[in-house]
């Protein structure tokens, strides 16, 4: 019985609460979402191009690596 106490208290040890740590990705793509919106909506002829535009700025990291892969040609 001793050593499954053990292994149980092994587990416990390591269960550490996790941290969370490199936030910068977030603030990156959450300033990246607004400057986007906020061009799209604001270019937007009707209303339906703005929802478009807030779509197209949910995923405008995508059309920045399309960019990218098209300018460097791959």
């Amino acid at each position: 019985m001793e050593k499954a106490e053990g292994k149980e208290a092994g587990k416990k040890e390591c269960k550490k609460n996790p941290e969370w740590r490199g936030g910068g990705a977030e603030a990156v793509y959450g300033l990246g979402f607004i400057g986007a919106a906020i061009y799209y909506i604001s270019t937007a002829a009707s209303f339906w191009m703005g929802v478009l535009g807030f779509l197209k700025a949910i995923v405008w990291p995508a059309f920045l690596v399309h960019g990218l892969m098209k300018y460097l040609g791959l």
